[in-house]
């Protein structure tokens, strides 16, 4: 049981930046990495200690994120009582906000597979297996991302142009 919870709280830290990303705040992250945690910690006993406890936390993340989405929620707004200097924000900071405002863009299947390929550097076939997809699925999805992202940073339109074909 040590040695689990030791695994569980070593992956807290990538759980924490691919919450980040998949939501683009703070604290639906902060909320969705205690949530998957949370369910994690109940259901230790079905975690095979043989097994890779990141792509287990990763598939629970995934299901909680989906849970909570297909979940009406009151939208809220965090208050914010500061005001930024407008000459510290430096070049880095635009970048990664537009950065962050184009995997918002995404549709949510596409940010996924990036993030998981990309952020949290895991195999074609991993992330297969973690959204019980088609390892072609995977390959497509992150295409047409990368494709989206190329696109978004040429200063094009966010989403393509889809053919209609009859």
């Amino acid at each position: 049981m040590s040695d689990a919870r030791e695994q569980l709280i070593a992956c807290l830290p990538r759980l924490r930046r691919y919450a980040r990303a998949l939501t683009g705040d703070r604290t639906r992250a902060d909320d969705l990495v205690q949530d998957t945690v949370e369910r994690a910690w109940r259901h230790l006993a079905s975690w095979r200690s043989d097994g890779d406890m990141r792509a287990w936390l990763f598939g629970i993340m995934h299901n909680v994120h989906v849970d909570q989405l297909r979940r009406p929620h009151l939208q809220t707004e965090a208050l914010d009582d500061t005001l930024p200097d407008a000459r510290a924000i430096s070049q880095a900071d635009l970048t990664l906000d537009e950065m962050a405002r184009a995997l918002r863009a995404l549709p949510d299947e596409q940010r996924e597979v990036l993030l998981l390929v990309v952020l949290e550097d895991m195999q074609y076939d991993e992330v297969a297996a973690l959204l019980n997809v088609p390892i072609g699925t995977v390959m497509s999805r992150l295409s047409r991302a990368r494709q989206r992202l190329k696109v978004y940073r040429e200063g094009g339109p966010q989403v393509p142009a889809l053919k209609v074909i009859k």
